[in-house]
């Protein structure tokens, strides 16, 4: 992309150093008055045209540029989703996992406080 800026940069100084050119050979030519004007004028319209056809290269250029980044965005945006989407499956994995987890712990602590709790069987024979 920076090659296309370098490019851009390159061909809109050759255009104007051009223009300046044109303009003082025309300034410094041997002409009449009438002449050189007439040759200002010609120049003027050319100058016109050139911007318009450039002004219309560059539109042409954004929109190809609009249109790839358009595709990148959308192209990053659903590389997103699908990456959030896989990070909330692994953080309901988890959930579900520390759930079990919890609910053996409850168990085994629930069973062992009814074996302590439950009188000794051994001690009342006596």
């Amino acid at each position: 992309m920076s090659d296309n800026v370098s490019s851009g940069d390159f061909l809109a100084g050759f255009l104007v150093g051009a223009l300046v050119g044109a303009a003082a050979a025309l300034l410094f030519a041997p002409q009449s008055g009438e002449e050189t004007r007439a040759l200002i004028r010609e120049k003027g319209i050319e100058l016109q045209e050139r911007a318009g056809e450039i002004g219309e290269e560059a539109r042409k250029k954004a929109e190809g540029l609009q249109t790839q980044a358009k595709g990148k965005a959308d192209s990053l945006s659903t590389m997103t989703r699908e990456q959030a989407d896989k990070l909330q499956a692994k953080v309901k994995q988890a959930v579900e996992e520390g759930k079990i987890a919890a609910t053996q712990k409850k168990e085994a602590l629930l069973s062992r406080l009814e074996e302590r709790d439950q009188p000794d069987e051994g001690a009342l024979e006596l």
